[in-house]
């Protein structure tokens, strides 16, 4: 089922969300819509907070720019290494039409539980561990803009503002 996504600021996305006790159908099911939704936005990565669920879940899939990587699903994902440096001009399904420079590590390397419940550690570069860090940073209650300078913060803030009255005065189809 494809989820609504919550445009910045909603109150939501500045909370930190709260590790998954257990990984059982009910986690399952959330990272099938949490996929449906990203592939129907057109994204490479969704964070559970993004679809006003408070738990540390992420999906990933930068397949379309790095065809050897693989649709991934991360439950209570944890950066436990970082190297090198980078600037990547991110965007974000919750902050529609903007993109900006951001400042990330080249390589992480993160630990999680996949949809088994099982740990995994995985190294990532390029577009994957920009979409991890970037992901990683919404369970904390982060969004890139706020990598950014305060005054571009507030001009996509009023920006975001005005799409969001745009869309709750819009007619429903």
């Amino acid at each position: 089922m494809v989820r609504e996504i919550l445009i910045w600021p909603h109150p939501v996305l500045k909370q930190k969300a709260r590790p998954v006790a257990k990984v059982d159908d009910a986690v399952r099911a959330l990272v099938k819509d949490m996929f449906e939704t990203m592939y129907a936005a057109d994204g490479v990565g969704l964070a559970a907070p993004q679809v006003g669920v408070l738990q540390r879940i992420i999906v990933l899939d930068t397949t379309p720019r790095q065809p050897d990587s693989k649709p991934l699903a991360m439950i209570n994902p944890e950066i436990v290494g970082m190297e090198g440096s980078t600037t990547y001009t991110e965007g974000c399904l919750s902050i529609p039409g903007e993109a900006e420079d951001v400042d990330r590590a080249a390589t992480v390397t993160v630990k999680f539980l996949d949809v088994d419940g099982q740990e995994q550690t995985l190294t990532c570069d390029d577009l994957l561990a920009i979409a991890v860090q970037h992901e990683t940073d919404h369970l904390d209650g982060t969004v890139f803009v706020d990598h950014v300078s305060s005054l571009k913060r507030e001009i996509i803030r009023k920006r975001m503002k005005r799409l969001k009255t745009e869309r709750e005065t819009r007619p429903s189809a």
